[in-house]
């Protein structure tokens, strides 16, 4: 039998209703990287992720022959970066404590960096023709810039209140990804509103509500720990409810690449917003979510968790 050590008091390393399958909580990175080999209830995080990192690298690529439309551009960035900082984390998570910590405050700074990317491309391809120019239009990108920062903020927060409130750690991770996802998606949800109200079709709208539907099931699993919190243990290695959050939000931003894709196809030629417009907001909203990172890796220190250990043999 293999012996495997699990702490059974810090939230932040057992997760509810997994039971076995957790690796030594402080492995080398070398071991971390050939757990990634190896099925634990992490295997499926870490690939999940790594995979989809590659194809949207690879859609990134492809979208820089044609031409330059710096929104599509920097949106396709920040679809690599999330899933990439994402598997990082999960593979390198066993490591301590504070690489634990530390690579999920970066994978929470890639999603904020994530949603920017999708208001630049919403803003510029995807917004109601009746709402261009208009005061929402004109505040979308600023605001969705401050959702960037507060949001990364906020899920860096969850993890550090989480060890004594597991409860509030949830819950103010949970609104750190829902808040940017609901702002940014308005001028989604009020075209497939019009559309249905009116009849109307186009050809990125069945794709938005894939996105939307995807998006909505990824935080249903995520919030309510299914199915393993019906059956623990059964659910360790393949099945769990952030495998299926992970596959959810991938599908999900497939569709949402296509969609924005046919909606950018669709402007006028030119109508692209010059550079600029692109690379300052999303540089100050990315700076100001690594600094956010920063601030609260230095706080790690001043935080008590407690440190038992269980030996699990499987």
């Amino acid at each position: 039998p293999i012996s495997i050590r699990v702490p059974i008091l810090i939230p932040d390393y057992r997760e509810r209703g997994i039971v076995s399958g957790y690796r030594e909580p402080r492995s080398s990175a070398a071991a971390c990287l050939l757990s990634a080999f190896q099925m634990s209830n992490e295997t499926l995080n870490i690939w999940t992720h790594f995979v989809p990192a590659w194809y949207f690298a690879w859609q990134l690529a492809a979208a820089l022959r044609p031409r330059r439309a710096w929104p599509f551009l920097a949106y396709l960035l920040s679809c690599c970066l999330y899933p990439l900082a994402s598997s990082g984390a999960h593979t390198f998570g066993a490591m301590s404590r504070r690489a634990r910590h530390l690579g999920y405050f970066l994978d929470y700074a890639a999603l904020g960096t994530y949603s920017l990317g999708s208001a630049l491309a919403y803003s510029a391809y995807a917004f109601p023709p009746e709402w261009l120019g208009g005061t929402f239009h004109l505040c979308y990108v600023p605001v969705a810039v401050l959702n960037a920062a507060l949001a990364t903020g906020l899920a860096c927060y969850s993890r550090i209140v989480e060890p004594a409130r597991p409860r509030l750690g949830k819950a103010a991770r949970t609104a750190a990804f829902a808040c940017p996802y609901l702002f940014d998606s308005i001028p989604i949800f009020y075209r497939l509103g019009a559309c249905a109200a009116r009849g109307c079709a186009g050809p990125a709208l069945p794709l938005h509500g894939r996105h939307t539907a995807l998006a909505l099931l990824a935080g249903l699993v995520f919030a309510s720990h299914l199915p393993e919190r019906l059956a623990p243990g059964r659910f360790d290695r393949l099945g769990h409810s952030h495998q299926l959050f992970h596959v959810c939000a991938i599908l999900g931003t497939h569709f949402q690449v296509e969609a924005v894709r046919m909606d950018m196809a669709a402007l006028p030629a030119g109508a692209a917003p010059a550079a600029l417009s692109t690379l300052i907001p999303m540089g100050i909203g990315a700076g100001a979510s690594l600094a956010v990172v920063a601030l609260c890796s230095a706080s790690l220190g001043r935080v008590q968790q407690p440190s038992n250990i269980l030996h699990i043999k499987e």
